[in-house]
C-alpha cells in the first residue's frame, strides 16, 4: 500500500510515519504545507492525482486554539476547504482517509464522570471546534473514511503541554494550573498505532482515541512533575481564573466503547504514556 500523511513535521504526522516503517511499510509520501498547500483546490488535485496514495492521513490542521478566534477565515480554509479538496480527490480514486477530530466538537458541559459517545450531540464553542466539525462533514463524504477525534495531544516531535510545563519548571517553583476542566491526555505514539491498525481495515465510521483513564489539566500537571522529578507546587484554579479568547470544553471524557465494539484494542493508560514519553525524551 502507498500512504501519504500530511503535517508530518507535527507530532502525530512525525509518529505515523515511524509506526508505519516499523511495520515494514515503505512506500510512504510525507507531506507538509510546503508540499502541497491545502488551500489550493487545483494543488491537492495535482497532488493526489500524480501520486495516488491508498491511504491518507490527514494529520494537517490549523490548531492554534485561541488565535482561531481572530483568524477564522483561515481556520475555515485549512480545516474545511482542505478537508474537502482532500475528501473529494480520495474518493475519486478510492482512497482512505483518515481524518483526525477534536474533543472541541463537544461543548463539554455534561457533567463531569459522563462520557461523549462517538454518537452524542455534537456543538462547538470555538472557531477551532467549529471548523474542525465541518472538516469531519467533509471528510465523511468519502465512502472510505475514517474521523478519529482525540484530545490533549503530545509527542516528541513539537510543542504540547508537557514541554510548557517543563520549561516553566526551569525558571519557576510553582504555577497555577486549571483545575476543572478533564479529559485525556494522548501519546502520539500510541494514537499512531490505532490510526495505522484502523488503516489496515475496513471499518469506516467515527471513533474516539485517545489513552486510558481521565485527569484534570492541573492533575495532569503534578503527574508531569513528578515523573520528570521536578520539584513544583501547582496552584488548583477555576476556568474563569484563567481567561482565554477561546471557550475550552470542560468535559472533554471521551467514550472509547467504539473501539470495543470493532475489535480495537484501547491505547494503554495516559500515566504510562507519560513515563514513556519521558523515556523517549531522555534517548534524544
Amino acid at each position: 500500500m502507498r500512504f501519504l500523511v500530511t503535517g508530518v513535521k507535527g507530532q502525530l504526522g512525525y509518529d505515523i510515519v515511524r509506526e508505519l516503517k516499523s511495520r515494514g511499510y515503505t512506500d510512504i509520501l510525507e507531506f507538509d504545507k510546503d508540499d502541497m498547500d491545502l488551500t489550493k483546490e487545483d494543488e491537492v488535485r495535482t497532488k493526489i492525482l500524480e501520486t495516488k496514495p491508498d491511504v491518507v492521513f490527514h494529520c494537517a490542521a490549523y490548531t492554534a486554539v485561541d488565535n482561531a478566534e481572530d483568524n477564522a477565515e483561515l481556520a475555515r480554509m485549512v480545516n474545511v476547504l482542505g478537508t474537502k479538496y482532500l475528501s473529494e480527490v480520495t474518493s475519486e480514486i478510492g482512497a482512505k482517509i483518515i481524518y483526525i477530530s477534536t474533543d472541541y466538537v463537544f461543548d463539554g458541559e455534561k457533567p463531569y464522570g459522563e462520557t461523549y459517545d462517538v454518537d452524542d450531540p455534537v456543538n462547538p464553542t470555538s472557531i477551532y471546534g467549529k471548523t474542525k466539525l465541518d472538516g469531519e462533514i467533509e471528510a465523511k463524504k468519502n465512502p472510505k473514511h475514517f474521523v478519529v477525534r482525540t484530545s490533549w495531544v503530545f509527542g516528541i516531535n513539537g510543542n504540547n503541554f508537557i514541554k510548557t510545563m517543563l520549561k516553566l519548571s526551569e525558571t519557576r517553583d510553582e504555577i497555577n494550573v486549571v483545575s476543572d476542566q478533564f479529559g485525556s491526555p494522548t501519546y502520539t505514539v500510541d494514537l499512531a498505532r490505532l490510526l495505522v491498525d484502523l488503516a489496515e481495515t475496513e471499518k469506516y465510521g467515527t471513533y474516539h482515541a485517545n489513552n486510558e483513564g481521565y485527569t484534570s489539566w492541573d492533575e495532569f500537571a503534578r503527574e508531569i512533575f513528578k515523573v520528570f522529578n521536578k520539584n513544583m507546587k501547582v496552584n488548583s484554579i477555576k476556568t474563569e481564573n484563567y481567561p482565554t479568547k477561546a471557550k475550552r470544553p470542560k468535559n472533554s471524557c471521551l467514550s472509547k466503547e467504539c473501539l470495543d465494539r470493532e475489535g480495537f484494542k484501547r491505547l494503554p493508560s495516559w500515566q504510562s504514556a507519560v513515563e514513556r514519553y519521558k523515556k523517549e525524551m531522555e534517548e534524544l
